[in-house]
Formats: structure tokens, C-alpha cells, sequence
């Protein structure tokens, strides 16, 4: 094997090897970018056919922040809150620009509890929505949609979480 011939098969292993390192490096970070991004979103199937893009708030707080300072929401968007286990789970509209409708749903997704058109609140003092039963998941939608849709209690929702 000639210097000439060494040098380039030198050369080749450095451009692969190198090749390798950067695939490797891209994949790292393409990792990490799944699991720093915050932003989650899954559909939700009412029960009239009706489908709700739903942004995810799983982390604390995710919970805590939910639609705060949003100025609109569209008939087709929502959040859904997920929480680790059933409890009581209130909530407020601090901070709200808009109204909602706020679904409380059990473990197995059935609505137990209706707030229709909480209005927002800009004040120190706001008002909990409690719905006095125990949900593991909430869905807050557009307001007045919970009327249109003709939702009730114990109506199934359905959605799949990864």
C-alpha cells in the first residue's frame, strides 16, 4: 500500500467516524428536545362526534399557568389538565381573558361535573370552581360550547395519552 493510498483510507475513516459522531450528537439532541418541550397536546372525542385539539397541562406548573393570559380560544382548542390520582380538584380563573367551560371528568373519563361560562377574573379575589366530586382529568373549552354540544353528566370523553 502506497503513502498515497494510506493517507486516503486515513482520511475516509476520519470522515466516517466523524459522520458517526455528528449522527450521534443529532440524535442526542433530538431526544432532548422531546423531553424538554412542555407543549403536549392530544385529541379529545366528545361524545356528539365533536373533536378538541386539547393542549396537555400535566406538570404542576402546567396546572398552575393553564389558559392564563390566552385572548382567545377556538371551538376546536381546550386544555386538559392530568392529574396522578382522583381527588377535588378546584379551580379559578385568575388571570383569565376569557370564559370558559370547565369539565370535570373521573378515571374513566365520564363527566361529573359542568361549569358553563365561567367568566374570568382580573381582581385579588377570585372565586374556586369546586366541583365537590372526585375527577382525575379536567377539560376547560371554549364557553358555551358545553351547551351546544348538549353535554351532560356521566356523558363518556375520550382521548389517548402516550
Amino acid at each position: 500500500m502506497t503513502n498515497d493510498q494510506k493517507t486516503a483510507n486515513q482520511t475516509s475513516l476520519v470522515f466516517k467516524m466523524s459522520g458517526v459522531v455528528l449522527f450521534g450528537i443529532l440524535l442526542f439532541l433530538g431526544s432532548l428536545n422531546s423531553v424538554c418541550s412542555t407543549e403536549e397536546y392530544t385529541q379529545v372525542f366528545l361524545p356528539g362526534g365533536e373533536v378538541i385539539h386539547a393542549e396537555l397541562a400535566v406538570t404542576d406548573q402546567e396546572r398552575q399557568l393553564g389558559l392564563m393570559f390566552r385572548d382567545a380560544i377556538n371551538e376546536d382548542q381546550g386544555m386538559l389538565f392530568i392529574f396522578e390520582r382522583e381527588s377535588v380538584h378546584s379551580f379559578w380563573m385568575k388571570n383569565m381573558k376569557i370564559s370558559i367551560d370547565i369539565l370535570w371528568l373521573d378515571k374513566d373519563k365520564r363527566i361529573v361535573h359542568i361549569e358553563k361560562n365561567v367568566p374570568p377574573c382580573q381582581t385579588q379575589d377570585c372565586p374556586s370552581y369546586d366541583p365537590g366530586v372526585l375527577s382525575k382529568y379536567v377539560l376547560e373549552i371554549k364557553a358555551g360550547l358545553a351547551e351546544e354540544y348538549e353535554l351532560k353528566l356521566y356523558d363518556k370523553v375520550d382521548f389517548i395519552l402516550d
